[in-house]
């Protein structure tokens, strides 16, 4: 097949092609590795570098990234971007386009295939009416409309593929949750880990990285925290990530920001911790969220405590220990006092991203063969 991508430049504070990372990166990648040849157009919405940028033969397969931006002035920049990849995509023509990282590319995507006359694909790697940029004038509609058109669509979760499923009416819709590469997430030395960090040997260490964010409830979190350092003098919590100005982390002896940390050093934070907390709230975002960090923590056999709710909250229906009341400080507190005193480990089968590529190929191939025939 020839498969072309839509997708953004920028991914969870990652460049999706000098950094290779993750979801946006490793499926593309892994269809390409299964002899296919793939083409991947990212737009980056701040000036950057333009052109083909990276292209390697992959397993009988080849993958190429050309990368484009919208360079100071937007709208000029716009439709330069519009005809680059109509250039692009009409000269190559691609057996099927899949497009995803946010609703502009998802109904892009469907512009595009519709003028070229061939089905398209939908990757959700979170729920996309949650993310500010869909309040601009008309892109829910014409975002749920792509939906709708689609041959097929992914999503990272099982509650995000059964909203969308009832949203999108008739395509397909395959749970495909974003993942770790076991080669790199697996279980570290603890004092080494926490010597290559900087942070004490002693004591217990609880630990949060990503989104310091209050619209992620980190106020919640910075709360129960506090009350647990209060009561525990042996306990310290770690923060990797950028904090947010309107809800700084708590000026505490016993509080380590470390700022942010490359994403192949993440094994490192995670082995220095006693628990590894992946909070979320019950809104639009956190119901249908996948968070990757959870099987990161989870193939490095570190406790980990996230809420109840979502998919984490069905992952983990069975070991309560880890999980909490979603928005509640005090339940939180308790369970991370909970963890600390018993710690619980589940082991629950982890997909490698080469498993997830292939599922992902697999759904390709059968929309090309059948026509993939396009709805609205």
């Amino acid at each position: 097949m020839r498969v072309a991508i839509l997708f953004k430049r920028r991914y969870m504070g990652h460049d999706v092609i000098h950094d290779r990372y993750a979801r946006l990166y490793e499926l593309p990648a892994g269809v390409a590795r299964r002899g296919h040849q793939v083409v991947g157009v990212c737009l980056g919405y701040r000036p950057g570098d333009r052109g083909l940028i990276a292209e390697a033969s992959l397993g009988g397969g080849s993958l190429a990234w050309y990368g484009l931006d919208l360079g100071r002035l937007v709208v000029p920049g716009a439709v330069s971007y519009l005809h680059g990849v109509w250039r692009l995509l009409s000269g190559w023509r691609p057996h099927v386009l899949l497009g995803g990282s946010d609703a502009l590319h998802v109904t892009l995507t469907r512009v595009f295939a519709r003028r070229l006359g061939i089905p398209y694909v939908i990757d959700l790697y979170d729920n996309f009416e949650s993310f500010g940029l869909t309040r601009l004038l008309g892109l829910r509609r014409r975002y749920r409309q792509a939906l709708r058109g689609s041959a097929a669509i992914t999503a990272v979760s099982a509650p995000l593929a059964e909203y969308v499923g009832e949203l999108a009416g008739g395509p397909p819709v395959l749970t495909l949750e974003s993942t770790v590469d076991p080669r790199v997430f697996v279980p570290q030395e603890r004092r080494a880990a926490r010597t290559a960090l900087g942070l004490p040997h002693a004591g217990r260490l609880v630990g949060i990285c990503g989104a310091l964010d209050r619209r992620r409830g980190i106020g919640t979190v910075y709360r129960a925290c506090l009350a647990v350092l209060d009561a525990l003098p042996d306990c310290h919590l770690v923060l990797v990530g950028d904090p947010d100005r309107h809800s700084p982390p708590p000026r505490h002896p016993r509080v380590h920001q470390l700022g942010r940390l490359d994403h192949g050093r993440m094994p490192v934070f995670y082995a220095a911790l006693d628990l590894a907390l992946a909070p979320m709230r019950d809104d639009d975002f956190g119901r249908y969220a996948f968070p990757q960090k959870a099987y990161e923590i989870l193939a490095c056999r570190v406790p980990i405590l996230t809420a109840d709710l979502g998919a984490l909250g069905r992952l983990l229906r069975g070991y309560p220990a880890c999980l909490y009341r979603a928005d509640d400080a005090v339940d939180l507190a308790a369970k991370v006092r909970g963890q600390l005193d018993q710690p619980c480990c589940p082991a629950l089968p982890i997909p490698s991203w080469d498993e997830q590529a292939g599922r992902l190929e697999g759904l390709l191939r059968e929309v090309v063969a059948q026509g993939g025939v396009q709805r609205a």
